[in-house]
């Protein structure tokens, strides 16, 4: 009886002792649509590598060309690859001013928005008080509201405090327009902390200030790190505030610069010194990403609603 048990199983339980037919198959790597699911991502990915690849390689080969020769054989590598584009690029079109007021106006809003970001949302995540949640859901509002409406506003405010076409408003219109992201990105981080770590702190006499900057902040800097990366990214590559509220020529950022070098010259533009400008502007982008994103895997996921 054991053995026919054996053999035919249990049919209260399910279990008929053999494979059943609604089981896909194995195979030693998981199962056919497993295998089918990643082979289709590897070759959906690898498509979209060449073509974010392809275009970078073809600008930053044909910024070591002439114009003249960029015209002639655009698919050729340099005859004579020279720095030239990049020394015109940097001093000629004046990218480097741009670069170095970019380089000012991002590093500071990225400062200051992370500061008082991570403030926040480290008072909304760990105390409790009359409007906390009025407040967070505010900025969450914020996230919601399409930056183009707010363009006229902003306007007469940056002129009425004497800020407009100025780098300090573009640094304070950059740090309002990184605000809400920063504090929802950062509240689920610090909600996740443990609270007997800050109770440990506040039984050794450490106060409010230094149980945050000393114990709280470098827990949560994985979470740090990856708004920091997505704050850059998203400043970096800014247009339409610069352009609405930055009208000086002097107080120009990459974005604007590299819009009126490829526009002022119609027929005449400097090719080579173009795609030069490109480069250096795409460089800056892909050096913080590469060197930070180890810190964007396993914590993204922890920035997530509450």
């Amino acid at each position: 009886m054991s053995a026919v048990a054996e053999q035919t199983g249990n049919p209260a339980r399910g279990d008929l002792g053999g494979p059943s037919a609604a089981t896909p198959r194995r195979t030693p790597s998981g199962t056919v649509g497993d295998r089918t699911a990643v082979a289709t991502s590897h070759v959906l990915l690898a498509f979209g590598a060449v073509l974010v690849v392809v275009p970078f390689v073809w600008v930053f080969l044909s910024s070591f060309k002439t114009t003249q020769e960029i015209l002639a054989s655009p698919f050729s590598l340099p005859a004579d690859p020279s720095l030239d584009n990049y020394v015109n690029a940097w001093t000629d079109a004046g990218i480097g001013r741009y670069f170095l007021n970019t380089i000012v106006v991002v590093g500071c809003a990225l400062f200051f928005v992370m500061l008082l970001g991570a403030l926040t949302a480290y008072v909304l995540a760990r105390f409790r008080f009359p409007g906390n949640t009025v407040i967070y859901n505010l900025m969450l509002a914020g996230l919601t509201f399409p930056v183009f409406l707010a363009i006229v506003p902003l306007f007469f405010v940056l002129r009425n405090a004497g800020l407009l076409n100025t780098l300090p408003g573009l640094i304070v219109t950059y740090v309002a327009f990184a605000f809400p992201f920063t504090v929802f990105f950062l509240y689920s981080f610090f909600r996740s902390l443990p609270h007997e770590v800050a109770e440990a702190a506040q039984v050794d006499g450490a106060g409010e200030w230094r149980t945050f900057f000393q114990i709280m902040l470098p827990m949560a800097r994985p979470g740090m790190a990856s708004v920091a990366i997505f704050n850059f990214l998203g400043l970096w590559n800014q247009f339409l505030l610069p352009v609405a509220l930055n009208t000086e020529t002097d107080n120009y950022v990459l974005t604007q610069g590299m819009a009126q070098f490829a526009s002022q010259a119609g027929y005449a533009v400097d090719f080579g010194a173009l795609y030069a400008g490109v480069v250096m502007t795409v460089i800056p982008v892909l050096v913080v990403y590469v060197f930070f994103q180890r810190r964007l895997q396993g914590s993204v996921a922890q920035g997530t609603f509450r």
